[in-house]
């Protein structure tokens, strides 16, 4: 199993990259951008446009319905041809009347995990349906194109926040949230949080839960913590702020490759994809670029994309 660890150009110049502890429990080596088996092959929709004419492949079924859903389907048709998708994206199931339990992923627990009830950190969530889920972190880049082709799409995806990335645009979050998308806690500065005693963590998670409810009327439940790192006292800290639980990610996909924490570099069922608010001064492409690639191998292989709220 591979450790799949955030990055970009910026921290691949000066900064360190560090394994969260569950992920170090488990994984042998860090996939970084490059490495043998990541696929780096650029497709030639990684550079198009939202006007780009390429013609998805028709979506079976939907579009031969009468009445609304027919209009929807080929709505859609016109919306994943004009962000240059090569196939209409599928539809998720309805949410799961009974939610899965989730607990920590083997590997990735913390002492007194369950005696304590702390939030459990997991990469994926147990379900037979086969679906995916977007998650986007920190909050530096904010593209007004990424929004529109989301509402296009009509992609779900939850968004993580580091304040101190997203206190100068408050209102393209909320933009973000009024379509229908979650907001969830990231950290005030996303510092390397097993580096901080208890109460500097406890500082940088409910400091963060305080203006969370202030500019977007929520105390999130959920939380990521910074790199995916994190210790007993982060889940401990993270709990006494209201937070239930605390993914992480199983895939990691930018503008021109994907990274994989597993050694088969293949997706699964009720995998947490990560993606950043990131644009071409740390990528090589844009949000837009990055969720093309992230649609079209979803869509290629199968999946939908669901609404991770929808299954805790």
């Amino acid at each position: 199993m591979r450790a799949v660890v955030q990055h970009d150009k910026n921290r691949a110049r000066g900064g360190r990259l560090v394994l969260g502890c569950g992920a170090a429990a488990l994984a042998c080596s860090a996939v970084l951008s490059g490495c043998a088996g990541t696929e780096t092959t650029r497709t030639p929709s990684s550079q198009a446009g939202p006007d780009a004419t390429r013609s998805p492949s028709r979506h079976p079924g939907p579009a031969q319905a009468p009445g609304p859903q027919a209009a929807e389907h080929a709505r859609l048709a016109a919306a994943a041809r004009r962000w240059g998708l090569a196939q209409v994206p599928l539809a998720p199931p309805p949410p799961p009347e009974r939610k899965p339990e989730i607990t920590a992923r083997a590997g990735f627990g913390v002492s007194h995990q369950r005696d304590w009830d702390l939030p459990p950190v997991f990469t994926t969530i147990p379900t037979r349906q086969k679906i995916v889920f977007l998650t986007i972190d920190d909050g530096s880049e904010k593209d007004p194109r990424f929004l529109r082709m989301m509402e296009d799409l009509k992609i779900p995806y939850t968004a993580f926040l580091s304040n101190y990335l997203v206190k100068d645009d408050y209102g393209y979050f909320r933009t973000m949230q009024s379509y229908g998308h979650t907001l969830d806690n990231h950290t005030l500065h996303h510092p390397y949080l097993p580096g901080l005693s208890y109460e500097e963590q406890k500082t940088e998670i409910c400091a963060m839960q305080d203006i969370m409810e202030k500019q977007f009327g929520k105390r999130p439940t959920v939380f990521r913590p910074p790199y995916g790192n994190y210790d007993h006292d982060t889940l401990r800290a993270a709990k006494s702020c209201g937070i239930k639980y605390a993914p992480i990610w199983n895939e990691e996909v930018y503008a021109d490759h994907w990274e994989y924490r597993e050694d088969d570099q293949k997706m699964r069922r009720g995998d947490i994809v990560l993606t950043h608010f990131r644009g071409r001064s740390d990528w090589n492409g844009t949000m837009v670029d990055a969720v093309r690639r992230f649609l079209d191998k979803v869509t290629r292989e199968g999946y939908a994309v669901a609404r991770l709220e929808d299954y805790l």
